[in-house]
């Protein structure tokens, strides 16, 4: 069967899941005459009303999906004099193939690669092509890798596979937007839900022997080897990107900076930790099939690869970069076209670097002085609020809340640790010592002529009352004043908080809330709505702002305030929450109340456990 008509067989679907409907619909009208025949019309109608909503929900999904057009996704349009190489390389593989090459090569910031068509009348006439290349793939493969990324992706031009890809694409968004709009208790929905799932699975199988058939091309115009480490990088280089993402730029970014060549600085993680890279590429997972996947696992693909006769295509290790006129200026104009910055500072690399380190570090030291602010009832805490303590021997005491199950002696000793960063953030504040950037490892602090700096030996030294006027000696050598490092932020936030959970319609103090568990607080939303459409409430309200934005809109409880929870119930839950400053929260789950996640009941109770040691 050809890929035209496995690609057929999802339209056919698609057209069966409005035969469903109209066969529901002729059901419900012969519902309602039966019921207005033998019962009144209140009793009919209230017998019907949930029927018909469900089935005004098709209508709404299938006015949204024909509404939906099928317009290229963002990114840089490379024309020929951007990537003069790259267009002749994808001419040439496009006549191999025996294809029309793409009307326009456009650079999007994904780890990947794709084709698209806005063909029209259901796919019979052909319409403008688009190539979309991941600049990633550029920076990181060679040029023969590359090759064969660029084959596999036209291979679903000559097989003809984008034809139905925007009919196909609206009909996942027809048959989402129906799912989502009628209620899980609906009896019409299991209908729609069992037909969605049995439409996914026919689509899914349609494209997983698409790109089977594309990798045939892959193979034959650039040879196994190429194609076989192509496929496997892929992984490794989605892997890397998101540690650069974690670690190099949310960092900064959560602290209102933002790198001026996010690509570039991609590029530069790529080289430092190159060795790094190729083992995540010699160790990726085979994968384990799924008729849920639109893609085959890799080890599926290379022994299909492998079994393809081999071909005379010839190595080309050179850097895939090349093919690009100006790869660094490419990035810098592409940052610009997909990258919202707001109000945030553009800051070259090293400075974004020690900018938002140092952030992150007055956080981590922020938190400790708010729980020594608490401990002392020092209304400013700082450096020399802790210092006072460990001066006092009230140290250990301290500390015991940081390292449970310790004694008061083996937590002062490990509080060398916190006490490190401590002075860490003091040298920043003191302007005698900054972060320097590490493209192959952690930021490193350096002294005033970026000689390195390890006060962990001092740290040892400022948490025993013996010798802590050594420790400070030895600060006030290196120039740095103690009594400047003072709380920042007063109370925590949830910025760099995940959200973990959610609860909808509980009581709190005897009023309904929902309740966001993110990984350092709760978010407390008051009069949230009615009982029933909680789940899609949540749903909604996460995806549509950030966790910290919804923090700062409604009242918020840091975990760091609770000093214990006591739980009277778990089914439905209920429980105390003690403040530190002797308020209670009373939090009670009601009978109609729904989660964001089946498990959020167990991840706050796990939360509680954890506030309790």
């Amino acid at each position: 069967m050809s890929a035209t008509y496995r690609a057929l067989a999802s339209v056919v679907m698609l057209i069966g899941f409005y035969v469903v409907a109209l066969l529901q619909l002729a059901a419900v009208v012969a519902l309602g005459v039966w019921l207005f025949g033998h019962t009144s019309g209140v009793i009919t109608g209230k017998l019907l009303l949930p029927l018909v909503v469900a089935l005004g929900a098709v209508g709404v999904g299938m006015w949204k999906a024909i509404r939906t057009k099928n317009e290229p996704a963002p990114g840089l349009i490379l024309d020929e004099r951007a990537a003069p190489q790259l267009w002749a390389t994808v001419r040439e593989l496009a006549t191999a193939v025996g294809t029309r090459a793409p009307d326009e090569i456009r650079l999007v910031p994904e780890v990947n690669a794709a084709v698209g068509e806005q063909s029209r009348l259901l796919g019979l006439i052909a319409g403008r092509r688009t190539l979309y290349l991941g600049l990633p793939l550029l920076q990181a493969m060679r040029i023969d890798q590359l090759r064969s990324v660029l084959a596999h992706e036209l291979g679903h031009y000559s097989g003809r596979h984008t034809r139905l890809g925007g009919v196909a694409y609206r009909g996942r968004v027809a048959i989402g937007e129906t799912i989502e709009r009628i209620s899980p208790r609906n009896p019409i929905g299991w209908v729609f839900k069992g037909y969605a799932m049995l439409y996914l699975m026919v689509d899914n199988a349609a494209s997983r022997r698409q790109e089977l058939e594309a990798d045939r091309a892959s193979v034959a115009l650039a040879g196994t080897e190429a194609a076989t480490s192509a496929l496997r990088t892929l992984p490794a280089l989605d892997a890397a990107w998101g540690f650069y993402m974690r670690r190099y730029v949310e960092p900064g970014w959560s602290a209102g900076l933002a790198p001026d060549d996010l690509f570039g600085g991609f590029a530069h993680l790529l080289q430092a930790r190159r060795d790094e890279i190729d083992e995540l590429r010699e160790n990726a997972p085979e994968g384990t099939p799924s008729r849920w996947d639109t893609h085959p696992p890799i080890g599926v693909r290379v022994a299909a690869m492998t079994s393809v006769p081999p071909t005379a295509a010839g190595a080309d290790d050179r850097p895939a970069w090349i093919l690009l006129a100006d790869v660094a200026g490419a990035g810098r104009a592409l940052q610009s076209l997909v990258v919202e910055h707001g109000s945030r500072r553009l800051l070259p690399w090293p400075q974004f670097v020690a900018e938002s380190v140092a952030a992150g570090v007055q956080r981590q030291a922020d938190g400790i002085y708010r729980a020594a602010g608490r401990f002392t009832g020092n209304a400013g805490p700082g450096l020399p609020t802790v210092l006072e303590l460990v001066r006092a021997g009230r140290l250990g005491e301290f500390a015991e809340r940081f390292f449970g199950g310790a004694t008061r002696e083996e937590a002062a000793a490990a509080f060398a640790g916190p006490m490190e960063t401590l002075l860490d953030n003091a040298a920043v504040r003191a302007g005698r010592a900054r972060w320097q950037l590490s493209w192959s490892g952690p930021a490193q602090l350096v002294g005033p002529a970026g000689e390195p700096w390890d006060l962990a030996e001092v740290a040892k030294l400022a948490v025993a009352p013996e010798s802590l006027d050594e420790a400070l000696a030895r600060l006030a050598a290196l120039g740095i004043d103690v009594g400047a490092a003072t709380v920042v932020q007063a109370r925590a936030s949830a910025r760099d908080a995940d959200l973990i959970g959610g609860l909808a319609n509980i009581k709190i103090d005897g009023r309904e809330h929902d309740v966001l568990v993110l990984d350092n607080g709760l978010v407390l939303i008051p009069d949230p709505g009615k009982a029933g459409e909680g789940e899609k409430r949540l749903t909604a309200l996460v995806g549509s702002v950030p966790v910290a934005e919804l923090a700062g809109r409604h009242p918020y409880l840091p975990y760091e305030e609770i000093t214990s929870v006591e739980v009277r119930r778990e089914v439905p839950l209920k429980a105390t929450l003690t403040l530190f400053d002797g308020r209670t929260v009373q939090m009670q789950e009601l009978m109609a109340s729904e989660f964001l996640e089946k498990r959020s009941r167990d991840t706050l109770l796990t939360v509680f456990r954890r506030i309790n040691g």
